[in-house]
């Protein structure tokens, strides 16, 4: 999320500009889906530019906002960083891929019946979904985003958890205010820590 449309677009083209570099640079295929990741960021800030020109609502740009953010990215990062681990760090990798895995049904069920909505609040955009047992789906989105990634046996994937919770943090202190939304800043760090992950990862090696 960026503070007003031109910034969302403009940060969702950079961004996705370097998913496109990530994803050709990319030596083995099991990298494909953490190096793709920005790619995913970059068309979640266009997305949110078409939100902001609508003026929010429950239109469809919120709604692919809403399915990118909740039951896509809990299943993304887990499984992408699973596949690209080495066999030997694999088996810490499932507690994160299944936690992930749960609350993305339970996220894609309460979007499949219940309404998403964006409501513009100054300069930031706020969403609105329904979510029983929001404390514990939290813990559960939480543990299999930034969790996979912490317990990566790679130093550069563990780097960006930290860096990734760390920015959380701070965003989220900045939205709650309704002062600015700078999650797209947030967003574009996490994409150049992948593509240095991606640009010094070799074949058949695992980077530690």
């Amino acid at each position: 999320m960026c503070w007003n449309a031109t910034a969302d677009l403009t940060a969702g083209a950079v961004i996705t500009a370097g998913g496109v570099v990530c994803v050709a640079r990319v030596r083995r295929a099991r990298d494909l889906p953490i190096a793709a990741l920005p790619l995913l960021l970059g068309a979640h800030q266009l997305v949110e530019a078409a939100v902001w020109h609508a003026g929010g609502g429950c239109g469809p740009a919120t709604t692919a906002w809403v399915v990118i953010a909740l039951p896509v990215l809990p299943m993304w990062v887990p499984f992408g960083v699973l596949l690209a681990a080495a066999p030997a760090d694999r088996r810490l990798l499932w507690g994160p891929a299944v936690a992930g895995l749960a609350t993305a049904a339970v996220l894609s069920y309460c979007l499949a019946t219940r309404p998403a909505t964006a409501e513009i609040r100054g300069h930031t955009l706020g969403y609105g979904v329904n979510v029983p047992w929001m404390p514990l789906v939290l813990a559960g989105y939480l543990f299999a985003t930034l969790g996979a990634l912490l317990l990566s046996g790679e130093r550069r994937l563990r780097l960006l958890g930290a860096v990734l919770g760390a920015g959380a943090l701070a965003c989220s202190a900045l939205w709650r205010l309704e002062f600015a939304s700078t999650w797209c800043a947030l967003a574009a760090v996490a994409s150049l820590l992948v593509l240095g992950w991606v640009r010094r990862a070799r074949p058949g090696a695992s980077v530690t």
